[in-house]
């Protein structure tokens, strides 16, 4: 059952980002919600009377906490191991970065938290970047959150600022190789970062309570 008769306040993390970029526009443009605030490390280029920037220190959030007075937190937070420069950096982002954000919402009593994670993510994966996915969506589902849901889309598609080549090979066959992709592998087809989006925003508004896992064309 959704909030719909509730103004909700929103607290988007990572809104520079593919899936976070769409996350913002629907936010703000959705009446369900009353105020967006955004956790970015760099100023965004439009703020409308709906939303609060705060251009953080990831390393120091915790400068931020009046930030969570919110009902819910929208963490599309992620890098690339090419962004970072390192394995180390890489989970530092991706893992203990959105494991602190969980903290810092819990400690807040903010009760919903929703993650964009990826498809495969397991805190026991033999594959790093799936290992590191898993760990973060495990430091945010232990917290007590009343509801926490966990978005796994596979290959993201969309239009990216910053060039990813290994995705964009993945890209220009994935209408080869989805074919190949039904049934329980229906989960590895790409979904455009749109789609992840208006999911994300309709699932903050859901009054459903416990920790959920969305998959995508299953």
């Amino acid at each position: 059952m959704a909030n719909s008769s509730m103004e909700i306040r929103a607290l988007l993390v990572g809104a520079t980002g593919l899936v976070g970029g769409h996350c913002l526009g629907e936010l703000l443009y959705d009446n369900d919600f009353s105020a967006v605030t955004v956790l970015t490390r760099r100023p965004l280029d439009w703020v409308p009377p709906k939303l609060t920037v705060h251009v953080v220190d990831f390393d120091h959030l915790r400068d931020h906490a009046e930030a969570f007075n919110v009902d819910v937190v929208l963490c599309c937070l992620g890098t690339t191991h090419r962004a970072a420069g390192s394995p180390e950096a890489f989970a530092k982002v991706d893992h203990v970065y959105v494991a602190e954000l969980a903290r810092l919402a819990a400690a807040r009593g903010v009760p919903r938290f929703l993650l964009v994670s990826a498809v495969g993510a397991d805190p026991s994966s033999p594959v790093f970047y799936n290992r590191i996915k898993g760990r973060a969506e495990a430091a945010v589902s232990e917290l007590p959150f009343k509801a926490v849901h966990i978005l796994r889309p596979s290959l993201l598609l969309g239009q990216r600022w910053e060039p990813r080549p290994a995705e964009d090979w993945g890209k220009q066959f994935a209408p080869l190789w989805s074919w190949f992709l039904w049934g329980p592998l229906g989960r590895y087809r790409p979904v455009s970062a749109e789609t992840v989006a208006a999911c994300m925003v309709e699932l903050a508004k859901s009054d459903q309570e416990g920790v959920h896992i969305h998959y995508f064309n299953t």
